[in-house]
């Protein structure tokens, strides 16, 4: 079996049950589908919430890192209404950014401190601290390993005991490197990848960097009061739902969104 039929079986054995996720040749999965979204429920979302990271653990309770210094926090979130159920504060000089859910429950990063903060789901009590080096933006968990982004086209691995490096991946779309990857999601396989900045989701084959595909969530809130950095920025997906459905909000937006991908 030659190179570029190999290739064409691993992307196949890889690809995700989402909107044109069947098998592609490595010449098509050079140019990333374009997707969009169909809106199915809006929720209310604090205004104020900085939104940095937005992740539902294993029951369907949703979690939201909030950054700013000096209004840094974690918080859980009433996906019915919007409401914040509780919140634990961050130092003033804490800048938070992702957030995901690991075998001990949540880690929060921040921004240039060099701490991840550890809390419980139970109540959000104070675990403990990982140190890393670097900016810290976005974090997801893959099942047996964290995935941070730092603001560049990297993706990096992270052990799940100790959050030290394992290796890392750059994410390229038509063969040119994403920078500024935010916000990460972990589904069934996939990585989701919000871009600061920008209106743009991409879609990312992890085992090559590879964005497959690109959500235009460009007309989820076009309000004339929104600014540049009111960016798109919070991905989540709740365990039990269909694989396309997600849930989406940014910076200060005034709603959070149960959205369905699609192509157009």
């Amino acid at each position: 079996m030659n190179a570029r039929r190999i290739a064409a079986v691993l992307l196949s054995v890889l690809a995700v049950a989402v909107p044109g996720c069947g098998e592609r040749s490595p010449e098509a999965a050079a140019t990333p589908e374009a997707l969009s979204i169909e809106v199915l429920n809006r929720v209310p979302h604090d205004p104020d919430a900085f939104t940095q990271g937005l992740v539902f653990d294993d029951d369907g309770r949703l979690f939201e890192s909030v950054g700013l210094l000096g209004r840094s926090s974690v918080r859980e979130v009433d996906v019915a209404t919007g409401d914040v159920l509780r919140e634990q504060p961050l130092s003033s000089d804490e800048f938070g950014e992702g957030l995901a859910i690991g075998p001990e429950g949540l880690v929060q990063l921040t921004w240039q401190s060099g701490v991840a903060r550890r809390w419980s789901t139970d109540g959000l009590e104070a675990r403990g601290t990982f140190t890393y080096s670097g900016e810290g933006w976005g974090l997801a968990f893959d099942g047996d390993a964290f995935l941070q982004s730092d603001g560049s086209a990297m993706i990096t691995r992270r052990d799940d005991v100790t959050f030290e490096e394992i290796d890392r991946i750059e994410v390229t779309r038509d063969g040119v490197p994403v920078d500024e990857l935010n916000e990460l999601e972990w589904v069934d396989g996939v990585l989701f990848a919000n871009v600061w900045h920008s209106d743009e989701i991409m879609r990312i084959d992890p085992t090559t960097g590879v964005v497959t595909g690109v959500i235009d969530g460009s007309r989820l809130w076009t309000a004339s009061e929104r600014t540049s950095e009111m960016t798109l920025n919070g991905i989540a997906h709740r365990q039990g739902d269909d694989i396309d459905r997600l849930w989406v909000t940014g910076k200060q937006w005034p709603e959070m969104f149960e959205v369905k991908v699609v192509s157009p």
